[in-house]
């Protein structure tokens, strides 16, 4: 399954750069039409160590309003928590009616981490789909909108990015030596991956794989899932969209960004003689 996903899809910066108010502007108005329908809506991120979660949510969460959505880091569960049925935790923190939930990480750490690294016995991890699939099912019947992502990126990447974390002094922290340890059993880790999309990928809690090599194109596909997906929630009672669709503005300026390199080859061409590619 994911060694046919392309992850040398990429998007211009500066198409990206000039889309991005416009879609930051349309999951605003988005959100607000949420509250005031009362839809909740969970959003959910899983993903390699460095594929850009983190960063991603940043930029997802820069102009929506603070009173209407709640962001969750999961870690491991602490002691008192492991007193209780495992999805516990997670129910303490499922968005009230109008409210958007956003997991970075999330309850399926117990099909892949506790899975792999052998924190959870197996018995317990392969009951745990039945657990999600009822989950997210009761979630959506209660009319909670679940949208799900997966960013992938390749182990060779992944190393690169681990290295230039390490060599900057203020992110550094970043890579601790069990993110190392993931990095070896990456191939481990994909077996679990795969299965964990293949059995909880259903018609009410669909996934996504985003393709994240390049940090735009991944963004951009975020942004655009997650206002389809409200969008189709909200119906007719979805805000209008803007009087230009965003994609214009995108593509007139992917246009400029292909005519302006095409313009820095042909000038540095300068004495006439092009290569050939």
């Amino acid at each position: 399954m994911l060694e046919k996903v392309d992850l040398s899809r990429k998007y211009p910066r500066k198409a990206y750069q000039q889309e991005l108010p416009a879609m930051q502007r349309r999951l605003y108005d988005l959100q607000k039409a949420c509250w005031d329908q009362h839809i909740p809506s969970i959003i959910l991120f899983e993903g390699w160590d460095a594929a850009g979660k983190g960063s991603a949510i940043a930029t997802l969460t820069a102009r929506l309003d603070p009173r209407g959505f709640k962001l969750h880091p999961i870690q491991a569960p602490r002691t008192y928590e492991l007193n209780h049925p495992w999805l516990w935790r997670f129910w303490l923190k499922i968005p009230s009616y109008g409210e958007m939930a956003i997991f970075d990480r999330s309850w399926y750490g117990r099909v892949l981490v506790e899975r792999v690294e052998e924190l959870t016995p197996e018995e317990e991890w392969r009951k745990a789909y039945r657990d999600i699939v009822d989950f997210e099912r009761m979630l959506a019947d209660d009319h909670t909108v679940i949208i799900k992502f997966f960013l992938h990126i390749s182990k060779k990447e992944q190393k690169r990015r681990f290295k230039a974390l390490e060599a900057d002094p203020l992110e550094a922290w970043h890579v601790q030596p069990e993110d190392w340890e993931h990095h070896r059993k990456y191939d481990s880790y994909v077996l679990a991956i795969e299965e964990m999309l293949e059995r909880t990928d259903t018609e009410w809690g669909p996934w996504t794989i985003v393709e994240a090599t390049d940090r735009w194109f991944a963004r951009r596909k975020i942004f655009h899932t997650i206002i389809a997906r409200l969008e189709e929630a909200l119906g007719e009672n979805a805000p209008p969209p803007p009087p230009e669709d965003i994609r214009e503005d995108a593509e007139e300026a992917l246009e400029t960004e292909v005519a302006e390199a095409v313009e820095a080859a042909r000038t540095a061409g300068g004495d006439g003689h092009a290569g050939h590619g």
